[in-house]
C-alpha cells in the first residue's frame, strides 16, 4: 500500500467529516439562536458572579438584582428587541420554544415566564403587576462589554449617589458647625458689652444682625447650589471662605474702639484662618469628601462604620440629620433588595480600591475598574463552561447524525479503498476547496462550495441498499435480512463518526489543508537530495 494511496483515503475521510461538520455546525447554531443559549448562559452567569457561587445563585434576591441590572439603559442599549406584528409574529414561536427549559427547570417557578427578567416603564416601575406575559423580556445581549458591566453595575447600587448625598450631609453639618462657632463668638460679644454703652450694644446688635444676611444665606445658598450640582466641594468651600472675609471686613471697618470688639474681630480671623487657610487639608481632616471603603460600608447596615456614620448625624433638629435621614432610608431599601454575597464582594473590591486612590474620584474608578476585572475573569470561566457545554451538545449532534446519515467510519474506509473514482473525484474537489477557500473561519463560502460537490458526488453514507449490503448483508428476500454481528461494527463505527463530527469544520479543514499540501508537494527531485 503506497504513501499516495493512503493519503488519498485520508482526504476522502476526512473531507466526508468535514461536510458532516458543517452541517453539524449549521444545526447546533439554529439551536443555538432558537434557545437563546448565549444569551441565557450569559445571564446565569452573572447571577453566579453576584451570588459568588452556583448554589446561591437561583435566590430570588440575587435574580431580582440581575434583573435590575439588565433593565439599566447601558445593557438594554446593546440588546434592541424588535417592535411590530409581523416582526414578533414568528419570534414568538421562538420565544415560547426558548422559555420551554426555564419553565422545567428547578428555578423556573422564580423566573416566572422568561429568564430575561420584566420590562419597565419611564419611571423605572415594573410593568408586569398583573404578571402579564408581554411585559417579560424575551431576548438579552449575548455579550456584554467588561466596562459597560461595570458602569451599570456602580450605578444600580447607586455608588455615585451615595457619594454625592453623604458629602451633602457632611458639608451641611460643616456649615452648621461654623455658623455655630461664628453665632457663639457674636453673642458673647453681645453679652459682654450689653447696658455698658450703647454704641457698642448697637454695634453688637447690627452686626449680628449683618451675620444672618451676609454670612447665613451666603451659607445657605452655597449648599443649595451644591446639591444641585452647580459647584463642587472646593469651590462651595471657597465661596463660604470669600463671605466670611466679606463679613470681617465690614466687621473691621464700623467696630468701634473698644476691647471687646476687638477681641470677637481677631476670634473671627482666627476662625477664618484656622479653617479656611488651606481648603483641601479641611476637606481631608473633617472627612468632607468621604472615601470609596466607607461608601461602600454604608451600605452594610449594622457595621461599625454605619453606626458611626449615623452617630455623625445625630442632632434631630439640624438640616443635617435631615438630609442623613433621607440617605438612610434610601439605605435600607438598597440594603432589603441587595443579596448579601453583593455587600461583601464590594468590601473587597473597595478596600483594594482604597489602597491606591488619593480622591473620591480616583476611589470611584478605580472600584469600577476593580469590577470590570472581576467580570473579565468570571466571563474567561463562564466561556470555558459555555464551550465544554456546547462539545456536549456537539457529540449529540455528531451521534445523530452519524446514524440519521449511516455514516460508519469503517464503511467509508472500505468504500473509498475500493472505489478508485469515487476516491479520485473526492481528492480533486478537496484540493479545489482548499484553493478556493484560504481560511474555516469564513465558513459561509465554505458551505457553499461542499453543496456543489454533494450535487456531483455520491458519498459513502446514507441508508441506501448498496451500503447495507456492504456493511451488515443486507437481503430483503431472505428470513433474517441482516447478520447480527456485522451491526456491532456498524454500531462501533457510528461512534467513530459521531467524534469525529463533534470535532468541528474548522478542524476538518485546517487539517485537510495540511494533509492536501502534503499529497501535492510529492517526492523531492534526485538533484535536490544530493544538494
Amino acid at each position: 500500500m503506497s504513501l499516495p494511496f493512503i493519503l488519498d483515503i485520508t482526504i476522502g475521510l476526512i473531507f466526508i467529516y468535514l461536510i458532516l461538520s458543517l452541517l453539524a455546525s449549521e444545526i447546533q447554531e439554529i439551536i443555538t439562536t432558537v434557545l437563546q443559549w448565549r444569551a441565557v448562559h450569559l445571564k446565569k452567569s452573572i447571577e453566579i458572579l453576584v451570588a459568588g457561587d452556583a448554589t446561591s445563585s437561583d435566590n430570588e434576591r440575587v435574580i431580582s438584582f440581575v434583573n435590575d441590572l439588565y433593565n439599566h439603559p447601558l445593557i438594554k442599549s446593546v440588546n434592541q428587541e424588535a417592535k411590530g406584528f409581523l416582526t414578533n409574529l414568528p419570534r414568538k414561536f421562538v420565544w415560547f420554544l426558548s422559555s420551554l427549559p426555564v419553565k422545567f427547570s428547578l428555578s423556573g417557578e422564580k423566573r416566572k415566564e422568561s429568564i430575561f427578567g420584566y420590562q419597565q416603564d419611564e419611571e423605572g416601575n415594573r410593568k408586569d403587576a398583573n404578571c402579564d406575559s408581554k411585559y417579560w423580556k424575551h431576548s438579552a445581549p449575548s455579550y456584554i462589554p467588561a466596562e459597560t458591566f461595570a458602569t451599570t453595575f456602580m450605578e444600580t447600587l447607586g455608588i455615585p449617589g451615595l457619594v454625592q448625598k453623604l458629602t451633602e450631609s457632611r458639608i451641611i453639618n460643616f456649615k452648621d458647625e461654623q455658623l455655630h462657632d461664628i453665632q457663639t463668638i457674636l453673642l458673647k460679644f453681645h453679652n459682654q458689652v450689653n447696658h455698658i454703652d450703647d454704641h457698642i450694644t448697637k454695634f453688637s446688635v447690627n452686626i449680628y444682625h449683618d451675620f444672618t444676611q451676609i454670612v447665613e444665606k451666603s451659607f445657605a445658598k452655597t449648599i443649595d447650589d451644591f446639591q444641585n450640582n452647580k459647584a463642587d466641594l472646593v469651590i462651595s468651600m471657597n465661596r463660604m471662605a470669600q463671605s466670611l472675609d466679606r463679613y470681617i471686613v465690614l466687621f473691621r471697618e464700623d467696630m468701634p474702639e473698644d476691647f471687646f470688639a476687638n477681641k470677637a474681630l481677631q476670634k473671627l480671623i482666627f476662625l477664618r484662618e484656622d479653617i479656611f487657610s488651606n481648603v483641601e487639608q479641611t476637606i481631608s481632616l473633617k472627612g468632607l469628601r468621604p472615601n470609596i471603603h466607607e461608601i461602600v460600608q454604608l451600605i452594610n447596615i449594622g457595621s461599625d462604620v454605619h453606626q458611626g456614620f449615623i452617630n455623625e448625624f445625630s442632632d434631630p433638629d439640624s438640616e443635617a440629620y435631615k438630609t442623613f435621614q433621607d440617605f438612610s432610608t434610601t439605605l435600607q431599601s438598597l440594603k432589603e433588595n441587595l443579596p448579601p454575597s453583593v455587600v461583601c464582594n464590594m468590601v473587597n473590591l473597595a478596600k483594594r480600591a482604597q489602597t491606591k486612590a488619593k480622591t473620591t474620584e480616583e476611589g470611584i474608578y478605580l472600584l469600577q475598574q476593580e469590577i470590570k476585572q472581576t467580570f473579565d475573569k468570571s466571563m474567561v470561566r463562564a466561556s470555558g463552561v459555555y464551550k465544554r457545554n456546547a462539545k456536549g451538545v456537539a457529540l449529540i449532534i455528531g451521534f445523530s447524525i452519524a446514524v440519521m446519515a449511516n455514516a460508519d467510519a469503517f464503511h467509508i474506509v472500505s468504500r473509498l479503498s475500493k472505489d478508485s473514482s469515487l476516491r479520485i473525484a473526492i481528492v480533486n474537489n478537496a484540493g479545489q476547496i482548499v484553493q478556493a477557500n484560504n481560511s474555516s473561519k469564513n465558513l459561509e463560502n465554505l458551505k457553499a462550495e461542499t453543496e456543489k460537490v454533494l450535487a456531483e458526488i455520491a458519498l459513502p453514507i446514507g441508508w441506501n441498499t448498496i451500503n447495507l449490503e456492504q456493511q451488515i448483508d443486507w437481503n430483503a428476500t431472505k428470513k433474517i435480512n441482516f447478520s447480527v454481528w456485522k451491526l456491532f461494527p456498524m454500531i462501533f463505527g457510528w461512534f467513530v463518526s459521531g467524534i469525529a463530527i463533534a470535532m468541528g469544520a474548522p478542524f476538518w479543514f485546517d487539517l485537510l489543508g495540511k494533509i492536501v499540501n502534503v499529497r501535492n508537494a510529492g517526492n523531492p527531485p534526485a538533484d535536490s537530495l544530493k544538494k
